[in-house]
């Protein structure tokens, strides 16, 4: 123990790191905006960019300090809350089903495609070329942490701009259709496999968790649908066809139907959530 203790002694401090990324202030009882600053406790008065005033009505719950990029990009997420209740949107109007892919990201059952822009991809060079960089410093040192640094903006930047797409891409759909369906797969499972890197890529989980909230947030219906077979299923007739990822145009045997495999694909989907949850208000449509 005495050697250990010795050999410890002539070390040199190593700068501790982050255990979390965020820390909670879970309640106040006034309101801690005082213009653009905000009253956090035990560190008073801290400058912000507030993007939005508090709605009339609310309150704030909660105040979450998030840490980005190793600490040099700080952000504060306000909860607020108001005593109001708000209805479930109903299935109603014109529906579209959505085909999530990795050629096209978004397929609808209209025919309207979205190809899958490679975020992580395209930047792929830049980020081994930084991270290679990064390796050859000495852990701990401050050339050592300005890399770190660049690596961790970089990653920032393709979250960013998948995050972006993603909600873009949603409002897009939403300007649409009334009610739109999209498959219940666990892309976990997706991420797991060969094309593992490009799912990831692609943000699929993301995207749908975005699309629900935009869908949500402007009085659309979301809802999902079985995805066993949505791609080996005639839309028109119902038989099924051959599953083969080469084959990228089907054409059906039994009634002649002809369309693009992931269009099919969305129509299929489109049929579902119509049958499942529109069978009581098919008709009732929006106009555009």
């Amino acid at each position: 123990m005495v050697a250990l203790l010795q050999s410890l002694a002539g070390r040199k401090p190593t700068p501790p790191t982050l255990r979390y990324q965020s820390f909670l202030f879970p309640q106040f009882k006034n309101n801690p905006i005082k213009g653009n600053q905000i009253k956090l406790p035990k560190f008073g008065l801290v400058d912000i960019n507030l993007h939005r005033e508090i709605p009339q009505g609310f309150s704030i719950k909660g105040v979450r300090v998030v840490s980005r990029c190793r600490g040099t990009k700080w952000f504060v997420v306000i909860t607020i809350q108001a005593d109001v209740s708000i209805p479930d949107t109903p299935s109603f109007g014109r529906a579209i089903g959505i085909d999530l892919g990795l050629i096209d990201l978004v397929a609808t059952s209209d025919g309207l495609t979205i190809p899958r822009p490679k975020f992580f991809v395209e930047l792929q060079s830049e980020l081994k070329l930084l991270q290679r960089k990064a390796s050859r410093k000495k852990k701990g040192s401050k050339n050592w942490e300005k890399a770190q640094v660049k690596v961790a903006r970089l990653h920032h930047k393709i979250a960013n701009t998948r995050k972006d797409f993603h909600l873009k891409t949603a409002h897009i759909i939403c300007d649409q259709a009334d009610s739109i369906f999209v498959e219940d797969i666990d892309f976990r499972v997706m991420a797991k496999g060969f094309l593992g890197k490009h799912s990831l890529d692609a943000g699929f989980g993301q995207f749908r968790d975005l699309l629900k909230w935009v869908c949500w947030k402007r009085g659309k219906f979301f809802a999902v649908v079985d995805h066993r077979g949505t791609s080996k299923q005639c839309p028109s007739c119902g038989s099924e066809w051959d599953n083969n990822l080469s084959i990228r145009w089907h054409t059906c045997d039994e009634c002649n139907y002809s369309n693009n495999r992931d269009i099919a694909s969305a129509e299929v989907i489109c049929n579902r959530g119509i049958e499942k949850y529109l069978s009581d208000h098919w008709g009732t449509e929006t106009a555009y």
